[in-house]
């Protein structure tokens, strides 16, 4: 068995993205036919959305690393966080969505400010 980066690749990232953009799609999906009349549905399409938005934003051309990083984990974290805070309905979850904010903002700065 060949020896093998512990350091995602290209490859590694494009498969990331496609996975984040076409989970991003059901979960709009599934809160537009499943969660209906639920009385926390923009919540959990906020999350769609930013999941969305991210998952499009990876897919940016020679995006710098530590802002994949931030993306990948800021749609893991607030998305993630609020959708498990709909389905458990378990309102404190929501107390670690402000982390995936915290990631996103990051990723933005980290953006803004690199060589490449």
């Amino acid at each position: 068995m060949p020896w093998r980066s512990s350091v995602p690749s290209d490859s590694d990232w494009r498969r990331t993205t496609a996975v984040l953009g076409a989970t991003a799609v059901a979960a709009g999906a599934f809160g537009a036919h499943a969660l209906g009349s639920h009385p926390r549905l923009d919540t959990w399409k906020t999350a769609a959305l930013y999941h969305l938005f991210h998952a499009i934003a990876l897919a940016l051309p020679g995006l710098p690393v530590a802002t994949r990083w931030c993306f990948a984990g800021g749609i893991t974290i607030f998305s993630g966080s609020l959708y498990a805070l709909v389905l458990l309905d378990e309102p404190r979850l929501g107390a670690i969505t402000p982390l995936g904010g915290v990631a996103f903002i990051a990723g933005w700065i980290s953006l803004g400010w690199s060589k490449r």
